[in-house]
């Protein structure tokens, strides 16, 4: 197991300086309706790592990312409560120190239906944005990182009310294993999900495998165990979006999928992430991407 005490604490990182440029290539189908936005962002990203025993499991790995993930906690915080398995150590773990006093006065924001019976079983006082819509901060797994620390999220179903969540913390701190890391998102050619409505859910299939033909997408409804449409808790369906290469240009992707009338939510997100927390085999590795 991990010595969590060589890691500094969650303000103390230090950090370097890049600038990111996003452009389209003139090829790329997105610039047909969408121009390359042309971002530039300053973004500072820190590393700390620290030495781990040898031959843990992936639960292993994402229960030391949680674990350090509940030190950015304090006492009167409102929290965003993620969705996923990765999440579901974070949860736990907060059940475990409001159980033993160690913080008090933490209200939860649930992202799904099964989260917030996690917590409830837990005892964690739980509210929604309505009551509660400032978050002081969100701690949820992702299911891809890039090097800018943007992610694909939603493989678990729960992304409309994850971003929702997320876009409404002070802080939004990500919890993963090193399986997650990848050069450009879509990399992994696993799902990149797309929440859309029921009504005419083919169509808006149809229309993003051509919207993403030149990057060798396949797309596809998601289905349970039963082989029936997967239903979210917002009573939609999904279509996952398996890529052959890495999207050129999250950004222009992300506002061309959001403007198919029917879509719902895009499981990318971007320039959201304020720390990604990575456990490997080699230990804890904690990115920080703080903007000025």
């Amino acid at each position: 197991m991990a010595s969590l005490s060589l890691l500094p604490s969650p303000s103390s990182s230090s950090s370097s300086l890049s600038s990111l440029h996003y452009t389209t290539p003139s090829s790329s189908r997105l610039t047909l309706r969408t121009p390359s936005l042309n971002l530039r962002t300053r973004t500072k990203i820190s590393s700390i790592k620290a030495q781990s025993a040898p031959v843990l499991t992936q639960d292993d790995l994402k229960k030391l990312a949680a674990d350090k993930a509940v030190e950015y906690v304090k006492s009167g915080m409102v929290l965003g409560l993620g969705t996923g398995s990765t999440a579901a150590f974070v949860v736990a773990k907060l059940g475990e120190l409001l159980k033993t006093g160690e913080l008090k006065d933490i209200i939860g924001v649930p992202t799904s239906k099964r989260t917030e019976e996690q917590a409830r079983s837990l005892n964690i006082p739980l509210s929604v944005l309505d009551d509660h819509p400032h978050i002081d901060l969100a701690i949820d797994g992702a299911d891809e990182v890039d090097p800018l620390l943007n992610l694909v999220k939603g493989r678990g179903g729960a992304l409309l009310r994850e971003k929702m969540v997320e876009a409404a913390s002070d802080e939004f701190v990500v919890v993963a294993d090193d399986t997650k890391l990848v050069d450009g998102l879509g990399g992994s050619k696993l799902a990149m999900p797309v929440e859309v409505v029921q009504f005419c859910w083919k169509y808006n299939l149809v229309r993003l495998q051509e919207m993403f033909k030149d990057e060798g997408v396949e797309a596809k409804l998601r289905t349970g165990e039963d082989g029936k449409p997967y239903v979210t808790d917002n009573f939609n369906y999904i279509v996952d979006l398996y890529f052959e290469n890495p999207i050129k240009d999250g950004y222009a992707a992300g506002k061309e999928i959001s403007g198919l009338e029917g879509v719902v939510e895009h499981g990318l997100f971007l320039d959201m992430a304020t720390a990604v927390i990575i456990a490997g085999k080699t230990g804890v590795e904690v990115k920080s991407n703080l903007k000025n």
